[in-house]
C-alpha cells in the first residue's frame, strides 16, 4: 500500500466478472430472492445519481438506519460511488438517540429501512432533511415519508463514472454502542478499510476463497464495524454471496438454508447454539455419545447442519469475550472457533485466537499482522498501534486526544502478554469499581469463574460501594428448568468452591437471580448483546447492600 494513493474498490471488477452471479439474497417465507452483481451495480449506480441530484455539499454525511437487508449495502455501495461518507445507525435507536446524532453528526439525508418503530422516531428527523425509504417488509414499518426507494432509483441513469475515494479521504463514521457512556462517532479512512485486506490475503482466518467462493449469513448489525469487515467488505473485496435473516423468529431456519462458509457470531448466539443443543440433549447424554467413535461423527455431523455450520470453513467469536470453557465445549463437538479481538476504533483488527490453538485458555490471541501490542505499566491497559486506527472522534478533539497518543490507540482495556506475545484481556479500565472496603474489583476475571455454568445465560459482577461483589445471573432455559431447592443447594456449594480460591476482598457475596432477561429493548445490553454495566448498576444498585446482609447465599429477584 505504500505507492497506492486511491481506494482499490474491487466491486467494479466483479460487476462485471460475477456480473451473473447471485450476490445480495433476501429471504421471504420459503423463498430467497437473488440480486446478481450486476442487478446490484446497476442500482447502486442510479441510486447515485439519485443522491447526487439531491444538491448535496461535498462529503455530505449520508445517514442509515436498518437491520440488515439488500437494500442496506445497495445504499451503502451508492454513498461511496457518489462521493458521499456514510453514517449508518443502530436500528433500535430511540426517536430521541437518533435525533440527537443526526444533528450531532451532521446528518444530510438519510435512508430509512427496515425498522418496527417509524411512528416513535419520525417526528424527531428535521423536516428538511431528505429521506429515502426502503421498501416496506413483512412486519416491519411502512416508511410514509421521503422518496420511495424504486421510484426514486429509476428516475435515474445509472452513473457511469463513480467517484473513486482517496486512501486519505473520510470512509464511515460509526457511532459505537456506548457500554460505558455516550456514543462517540469514530471517524475511519478509506487507509484503515484498505489496510484490513492484507488480513484475508495472508494469515487468512476466515479461510477465503479467492475466486469466489464465499457465501456469508449477515444479522448482526451492518453498522457496527466488525460486521461491516468481516461480512461486508470481505465479500465487496473477494467475492461471495451475502444472505439476510428475514426476522429473529426465522434465524435459524434462514442460517440452516443458507450454511455459510463463513460464520460470525458474538459469544451471547454461541451460548444460544449450546443451548438449544443442550435443551435436546443432557450434558451427561451428550459425553456419552460422543465418546462413542461412530455415533460421535453422525453426531458432530448432525448438530453442524442443524446449526447451519456444515459447510463453515471458519468460525468466528468476536465483539466480546467468549469464555475458554464455551470455546472448548464447542472443540468437542467438532466446532473450532477462532477468537477475534478489535474494536471500532481500530477497524476491528487488533488480535486473535487462531482455531488450532488450544494451549493458551484465556487468550485473544497475538497480534494480527500490522499490529504492533504494548501494556501501559500504570494501569495494564492494553495500547495498539497499526494502520487500521481511526482518524479520531468525530468533533470530540478531548476524547481524540486522550484516546491516540503518540500514534498509541488506548483501548480502555486492561491485561497481559505472556512470554509469546499471546494477549489475555482481564477487564476494562473503567469497569473497576470500589468496594466499600476500598478494594478495587476486576468483574472479568472474576466472570470467567461462572461462564462454564450451562444454567446461565447472562452474568454481570456488581458491588459499586457494596463490602463485597455480588453476581447477578439470569437464567437460561436449563436453569429455569431446575427445581428451586436443588438449584439453591447446588450453587451455594459451587459459590462456597469458587470463593475458597479467592482473596478475601474478592470473595462473591451473593448470587442473585434476577427476574428479567437483559435486552437490548429494556436497555441493559447493547445492540450487539454485549452488558451495559452503568445501566446494570442503575436498575439494581439500590439493592446491592440489602442483598449482601441476606442470611442466604443465592436470592431471587
Amino acid at each position: 500500500m505504500e505507492n497506492q494513493t486511491h481506494f482499490d474498490f474491487k466491486f467494479y471488477d466483479f460487476e462485471k466478472k460475477l456480473k451473473n452471479k447471485p450476490f445480495l439474497r433476501q429471504p421471504f417465507g420459503d423463498k430467497w430472492e437473488e440480486y446478481t452483481w450486476k442487478e446490484t451495480g446497476q442500482m447502486a449506480r442510479k441510486l447515485a445519481n439519485g443522491l447526487k441530484s439531491l444538491g448535496l455539499k461535498p462529503n455530505a454525511h449520508i445517514g442509515l438506519i436498518s437491520k440488515n437487508c439488500r437494500e442496506w449495502i445497495i445504499a451503502d455501495l451508492a454513498i461511496i460511488m457518489a462521493g458521499y461518507i456514510s453514517v449508518p445507525f443502530f436500528a433500535t435507536l430511540t426517536g430521541k438517540e437518533l435525533g440527537k446524532l443526526i444533528d450531532f453528526g451532521d446528518v444530510d439525508a438519510l435512508f430509512v429501512g427496515k425498522i418496527e418503530h417509524w411512528d416513535d422516531i419520525k417526528s424527531f428527523i428535521p423536516e428538511e432533511l431528505p429521506v429515502i425509504a426502503f421498501p416496506t417488509y413483512k412486519e416491519h414499518s411502512k416508511i410514509n415519508r421521503g422518496y420511495s426507494w424504486f421510484d426514486f432509483i429509476n428516475k435515474y441513469e445509472a452513473i457511469e463514472t463513480p467517484h473513486v475515494p482517496k486512501l486519505s479521504d473520510t470512509w464511515t463514521i460509526i457511532f459505537t454502542s456506548g457500554t460505558t457512556g455516550n456514543p462517540k462517532g469514530v471517524v475511519l479512512s478509506y487507509r484503515a478499510n484498505e489496510a484490513t485486506k492484507i488480513i484475508s490475503l495472508n494469515a487468512n482466518p476466515l479461510k477465503i476463497d479467492y475466486n469466489g467462493n464465499n457465501h456469508f449469513f449477515s444479522y448482526l448489525p451492518l453498522n457496527h464495524i466488525a460486521e461491516r469487515i468481516v461480512v461486508e467488505f470481505t465479500v465487496l473485496r473477494f467475492g461471495g454471496t451475502i444472505s439476510f435473516a428475514e426476522s429473529l423468529d426465522t434465524f435459524g431456519t434462514n442460517l440452516a438454508s443458507v450454511q455459510p462458509t463463513v460464520f460470525f457470531a458474538v459469544p451471547r448466539i454461541w451460548t444460544k447454539f449450546q443451548m438449544g443443543i443442550l435443551s435436546k440433549f443432557s450434558q451427561k447424554k451428550l459425553d456419552i455419545l460422543l465418546s462413542i467413535p461412530l455415533v460421535s461423527s453422525l453426531i458432530k455431523k448432525v448438530l453442524s447442519k442443524k446449526l447451519g455450520l456444515s459447510r463453515a470453513r471458519a468460525k468466528v467469536s468476536g465483539a466480546a469475550p467468549m469464555q475458554t470453557s464455551q470455546r472448548d465445549w464447542y472443540r468437542t463437538l467438532g466446532i473450532n472457533i477462532v477468537n477475534g479481538y478489535g474494536m471500532t476504533e481500530n477497524c476491528a483488527i487488533s488480535n486473535q485466537l487462531a482455531d488450532n490453538i488450544w494451549d493458551r485458555p484465556g487468550s485473544v490471541g497475538i497480534p494480527q499482522e500490522g499490529v504492533s501490542i504494548k501494556i501501559n505499566q500504570e494501569n495494564e491497559e492494553i495500547l495498539m498501534q497499526g494502520t487500521f486506527l481511526m482518524e479520531g472522534y468525530y468533533k470530540d478533539p478531548e476524547a481524540t486526544k486522550e484516546t491516540l497518543v503518540d500514534g498509541w490507540l488506548h483501548t480502555g482495556d486492561q491485561g497481559y502478554l505472556d512470554k509469546d506475545g499471546f494477549l489475555y484481556i482481564t477487564g476494562r479500565v473503567k469497569d473497576l469499581f470500589k468496594t466499600s472496603k476500598g478494594k478495587f474489583i476486576e468483574p472479568l476475571p472474576l466472570e470467567y469463574y461462572f461462564g462454564k455454568y450451562n444454567e446461565f445465560e447472562q452474568i454481570c459482577i456488581v458491588g459499586l460501594g457494596n463490602p463485597q461483589p455480588i453476581l447477578l445471573v439470569s437464567l437460561s432455559e436449563i436453569g429455569k428448568k431446575i427445581e428451586q431447592t436443588h438449584f439453591e443447594n447446588l450453587f451455594t456449594r459451587e459459590l462456597n468452591k469458587i470463593n475458597s480460591n479467592l482473596d478475601t476482598y474478592k470473595k462473591i457475596s451473593k448470587i442473585i437471580v434476577v427476574k428479567d432477561s437483559w435486552t437490548v429493548d429494556n436497555g441493559l445490553v447493547t445492540p450487539t448483546l454485549k452488558v451495559k454495566r452503568p445501566m446494570i448498576d442503575k436498575r439494581y444498585m439500590g439493592n446491592y447492600l440489602k442483598w449482601h446482609e441476606e442470611q442466604s447465599s443465592i436470592i431471587w429477584e
